[in-house]
C-alpha cells in the first residue's frame, strides 16, 4: 500500500516556506512553471492585501524531479518569501550579537486568532512567534504540494475546479456548470453569476470601508475520481472524514460540507437520498448527486462537491477589544498586514486540499510505483466496475 505524506515549514516573514511531499509515483511530469501557475491563482481575488503585489511565490524543485520527471523519492519544494528582506534582522535565525529584543513584537492577541492561545500553549510572550506561523501565507506551499497531487490526478483524468458561492450577504445561487478553472478566474471573485460578481465586490468594497473584514462559502468540484476510494470498514478509512478533516484544517474555515451538506437535514428521505436506474454501459446509474461524490464513506463516481465555510479574517483596520498581555489593561487588538476577503483565494486553495486528500485515497487504494503501473491499475479497476 503507497501513502502519501507531508509536510510543511517556514513562517510568514521568515527566509522561505518548505515542503516535502513523499509517496508520488516516478514517472510524473512535474516542473516549476506548472507550480506557479496555481502559486498565481492563489495571488488573485478581489480584497487581497498588498502583500500579493510583493511576492512572486515562484517555486524551487529542490529533490525527487531529475529532467522534469519524478523519480519516487521524497519530492522537496522551497518558496522564498520576497518581503523577508525587510524582516530579515526581526526574524533572525542566528542568536543576536547583543540584548537588544526583536523589532516588532506583539503583545495585544487578535480575538479570532491563534496568537493567546498559541502564546499560551508554547510560552511565547512575543505573540510573533505565534502569528508569524499560524499565519495564511502558510497555504502558498499547501497549494503547491497539492499541485503535485493534481498532476498525478490529471494522470488518471480526474480535474478540479471551485467557485465562490457566498461573499457576507451576496450569494451566487447558480447551479454548477461544467466551466474552465481559466473562465472562472476571469471573475474577480470567482463567481459564476456576473450579477452576483458585482454584488461580492460592493459587499468587499463597504467591508474595506469599514475597516472590517468579510468571509464566505467556496465550492470545490472533482470529477472523474474513481468509484470506491475509501471504506465503510472502519471510522477513520471514510473518505469524507479525510476530507472534511484536509478543509478544516485551513485557517479561518469553520464548517465543510458534502453534497446536500447540511441541507440534507431540512429534508425528508426521498429528497436527501439519489436514486438508482439502469444506464448505458453500466449496470445502474445514479439519479442525482445529493451525496456530493461520497457514499457510506466511499466515492461513487459521481462529481465530489465539498463546501467550505470561511470566517471573517481576523485582522481588523478598525480593531476589536482585546487586552495588553504585559499590563493587563484593556486596549485594541494588534493590527497586521491583512486582506479584507481571501475567499477567492481560499476557493484555489480547497482545489489542492481536495487534491491531496484524493490522491492520498488514489494511492492507498491501487498503489503503484510509477505513474505506468498506476494508470494500468486504474484502468483495470474501471474495466471491472462498469458492470456493476
Amino acid at each position: 500500500m503507497s501513502e502519501l505524506r507531508f509536510l510543511t515549514a517556514g513562517e510568514s516573514h521568515g527566509p522561505a516556506l518548505v515542503g516535502i511531499i513523499e509517496g508520488i509515483p516516478s514517472g510524473l511530469a512535474l516542473d516549476a512553471q506548472l507550480l506557479l501557475g496555481q502559486a498565481r491563482r492563489r495571488k488573485r481575488g478581489f480584497g487581497r492585501g498588498n502583500r500579493q503585489n510583493i511576492e512572486t511565490d515562484e517555486v524551487r524543485i529542490v529533490a525527487g524531479v531529475r529532467r522534469g520527471v519524478t523519480i519516487g523519492s521524497p519530492i522537496a519544494l522551497i518558496l522564498e518569501n520576497k518581503d523577508h528582506v525587510r524582516w530579515a534582522e526581526i526574524m533572525r535565525v542566528e542568536p543576536p550579537a547583543d540584548d537588544t529584543p526583536p523589532g516588532r513584537q506583539v503583545h495585544v492577541p487578535r480575538p479570532g486568532h491563534a496568537d493567546r492561545i498559541g502564546g499560551i500553549k508554547y510560552g511565547h510572550d512575543d505573540l510573533r512567534d505565534v502569528l508569524e506561523r499560524a499565519s495564511a501565507r502558510e497555504t502558498a506551499m499547501r497549494v503547491a504540494l497539492g499541485t503535485v497531487a493534481r498532476a498525478l490526478l490529471g494522470e488518471l483524468g480526474v480535474t478540479i475546479a471551485s467557485r465562490v458561492v457566498r461573499i457576507g450577504g451576496a450569494v451566487d445561487a447558480t447551479p454548477w456548470r461544467d466551466v474552465s478553472p481559466e473562465t472562472i478566474d476571469e471573475s474577480p471573485v470567482r463567481a459564476l453569476d456576473p450579477a452576483a460578481t458585482q454584488a461580492m465586490v460592493a459587499e468587499i468594497e463597504a467591508a474595506k470601508a469599514a475597516g472590517d473584514s468579510l468571509g464566505g462559502v467556496f465550492e470545490v468540484v472533482a470529477h472523474g475520481v474513481p468509484v470506491a476510494l475509501g471504506s465503510y470498514v472502519q471510522w477513520d478509512r471514510r473518505l469524507e472524514g479525510e476530507v472534511a478533516r484536509t478543509f478544516m484544517a485551513l485557517n479561518a474555515i469553520k464548517g465543510v460540507e458534502i453534497g446536500l451538506g447540511f441541507g440534507a437535514a431540512a429534508v425528508r428521505g426521498s429528497q436527501a437520498h439519489d436514486e438508482y436506474e439502469p444506464g448505458d454501459g453500466v449496470r445502474t446509474r445514479y439519479r442525482s448527486n445529493r451525496a456530493g461524490g461520497i457514499e457510506g464513506g466511499m466515492t461513487t463516481g459521481q462529481p465530489v462537491v465539498v463546501r467550505a465555510a470561511m470566517k471573517p479574517i481576523a485582522t481588523l483596520m478598525q480593531p476589536l477589544d482585546s487586552v495588553d498581555l504585559r499590563t493587563g489593561e484593556a486596549t485594541k487588538a494588534h493590527i497586521e498586514r491583512s486582506d479584507t476577503c481571501a475567499v477567492p483565494a481560499a476557493a484555489v486553495i480547497g482545489e489542492s486540499l481536495l487534491a491531496l486528500a484524493l490522491a492520498s485515497a488514489v494511492l492507498e487504494k491501487f498503489g503503484g510505483d510509477s505513474i505506468a503501473e498506476l494508470r494500468e491499475r486504474v484502468q483495470a479497476w474501471e474495466r471491472t466496475v462498469r458492470a456493476r
